[in-house]
């Protein structure tokens, strides 16, 4: 029978060099402590529900909106395919929710949208033929543009000759929003340092008596009279999208392009629906004055610019303070504002019976 012969296990002990268990547990035990505490402090921070929040690493207890939205019913909501709409709407983020639209479909209209960034940001010549592939038999196409990105869409759709792809639009919109106010609810997606970061910027945006520009990329600025306006926790400041200034003002020329687009394409009626910068409507009416004007004596669209600055006063949180988005009670105030306007070119057809 073999034998088995059993090696010999040495133990390192503590000496020089070797750090002992006790100097170990001094070193790790801190930066558990650290850890810990910076993982408490983000998951307690709520998370964020709006993209200027998002963006600027900015408290949603601060900046967060407590209006309740208005409920919509789900009917409303539904786009009709291209071929059977009445209306086609080509727009950007501030159509993607489908709620402004919801007010011609309650009064009948068959409303499709798509949106200027599925075809490079531009409108170019071959606009009424691409309509035409797309079995669009409408009377109306509303173009629809925040302001600050009107001018580079006009000043792309000036040297383009053809679409970029086919017009295609879907049945449901495009980002439904929330229903409710977001209950209180750990952060379990934040980053380890997002919650200090949170807390650090928050800190130095109420704080800071000027502009302070939170993450690099959103500008939070006082708002005057801004408690009466908003519903945040933080309503004496406002978080805004620093291209709102960066991409200066509209003119009369734009307003000249839109006229010349409209003039190039007879063939439907164009409604030109230029929403204002959530910066013009809160900290600078006079934005675009002069394209205002120009674009009511040419009847090329309703103006909203008026229509914000009074909206804000009637409504709390017209605009989202923590979104650079109008909120959901002030698109459907927008909706009826262009039902309005889309009843002067045509009347809706007869609603059908239930």
């Amino acid at each position: 029978m073999a034998t088995s012969s059993v090696l010999p296990i040495t133990v390192q002990q503590d000496g020089p060099g070797h750090p002992s268990g006790k100097l170990w547990l001094r070193i790790f035990f801190p930066g558990f402590i650290v850890i810990s505490l910076l993982l408490i402090i983000t998951l307690r921070t709520l998370p964020f529900y709006g993209d200027m929040t998002r963006l600027g690493l900015l408290s949603e207890t601060a900046f967060g909106w407590h209006v309740q939205p208005p409920h919509v019913e789900p009917r409303y909501l539904q786009a009709a395919p291209v071929s059977e709409a009445d209306v086609m709407v080509i727009g950007d983020s501030f159509s993607m929710s489908n709620r402004w639209q919801s007010l011609l479909v309650r009064s009948g209209y068959k409303v499709s949208t798509t949106f200027f960034g599925q075809y490079k940001e531009e409108l170019c010549r071959d606009f009424d033929g691409w309509l035409d592939r797309a079995g669009f038999q409408g009377k109306l196409v509303i173009i629809e543009s925040v302001e600050r990105l009107l001018n580079d869409r006009l000043k792309n759709g000036e040297t383009c000759e053809a679409m970029s792809r086919p017009l295609s639009a879907g049945l449901k919109p495009f980002f439904p929003p929330l229903d409710e106010v977001p209950p209180p609810a750990l952060n379990w997606d934040g980053k380890l340092l997002s919650g200090v970061q949170i807390f650090s910027n928050t800190r130095s945006a109420l704080k800071s008596t000027e502009p302070w520009l939170s993450n690099k990329k959103v500008l939070v600025r006082s708002v005057p009279d801004g408690c009466a306006l908003f519903s945040h926790q933080a309503c004496t400041k406002l978080p805004l999208w620093p291209d709102d200034d960066a991409n200066g003002e509209l003119t009369p020329h734009n307003v000249a392009q839109m006229k010349a687009f409209t003039d190039a394409h007879p063939r439907r009626k164009l409604l030109w629906m230029v929403i204002p910068n959530k910066t013009t409507v809160y900290i600078k009416p006079e934005n675009s004055k002069d394209f205002v004007a120009d674009l009511v004596k040419q009847d090329l669209g309703p103006d909203l610019f008026s229509f914000g600055l009074a909206q804000k006063t009637q409504m709390r949180d017209f605009f989202f303070p923590n979104d650079t988005h109008i909120s959901m009670q002030g698109q459907l105030a927008l909706g009826q504002r262009m039902l309005e306007a889309v009843r002067k070119i045509f009347p809706p057809p007869p609603l059908k019976s239930s």
